[in-house]
């Protein structure tokens, strides 16, 4: 068999139960890695692993709602200790709320906070020591943390206050740690999808206009796979990805 890129190595993908995390699971086990995969869906969790081992790769369920700090935490103890390390971290859970502010509960808003800020920031903390070790210890001699953010980040439109708040906010706290971790070998990035026909947590993501002004989930985790491929000198700290169709 072909030596491929994260051979022995071992990642998590939070938000696994939804497209964009299941495509980023098979794609990181075809480079190599095994993968544990959480989310709150542990029936669409198991069946994703099946899927896997059928092809030969090695995957874990870890069904936890990350939105509980300490099941946030107890998710990356048990991918350290059944897979044996982390030397790949990708945050890509997340909820869209597409409403004005008028017509949004609050409540709404504070489940896009828990999940999209709160949550990311438990799991990161958590695994940062981990991947740290992993940086120092493995043969890649580094390791990578990717977090999903979204264009959102960048355009403001409207109905997507809480959306963008969240999704920039996430771009400035990707920088800082990327500036803190450098010096311990872990490359820390943002992937920013534009439009993706997807469900994301449940809520539903198909904004107007035709397919050809959306992704396809397999596109943002290519994207993915290939910034944790790249060899130990390259960092690609942004990646900006979009549907050439669309417009804004």
């Amino acid at each position: 068999m072909s030596h491929q890129p994260l051979d022995g190595s071992a990642a998590l993908v939070t938000g696994a139960g939804c497209a964009i995390g299941r495509a980023t699971a098979h794609h990181l086990v075809r480079a190599g890695a095994a993968v544990a995969l959480v989310s709150d869906r542990g029936d669409r969790l198991e069946r994703i692993v099946d899927d896997i081992t059928m092809s030969g790769g090695k995957a874990i369920a870890v069904a936890a709602d990350i939105t509980d700090p300490a099941l946030a935490y107890q998710a990356v103890e048990d991918t350290r200790e059944r897979l044996g390390r982390l030397d790949v971290l990708v945050n890509g859970a997340g909820l869209m709320g597409l409403d004005t502010a008028l017509h949004t509960p609050v409540e709404e808003w504070d489940r896009m906070v828990s999940l999209n800020v709160s949550a990311l920031l438990h799991v990161t903390h958590a695994a940062v020591p981990y991947l740290i070790d992993a940086a120092a210890t493995s043969p890649r001699q580094i390791a990578d943390l990717v977090n999903v953010g979204s264009l959102a980040g960048r355009v403001a439109r409207p109905a997507g206050s809480v959306d963008n708040l969240t999704a920039a906010g996430l771009n400035g706290f990707t920088e800082s740690l990327r500036q803190e971790l450098r010096p311990e070998s872990v490359r820390v990035s943002v992937v920013a999808p534009g439009a993706v026909h997807e469900t994301i947590h449940g809520a539903a993501h198909r904004p107007a206009g035709s397919m050809a002004e959306r992704l396809q989930p397999e596109h943002v985790a290519d994207a993915i796979a290939y910034i944790v491929t790249r060899e130990q000198g390259v960092a690609v700290n942004e990646l900006l990805i979009r549907a050439v169709g669309q417009t804004w």
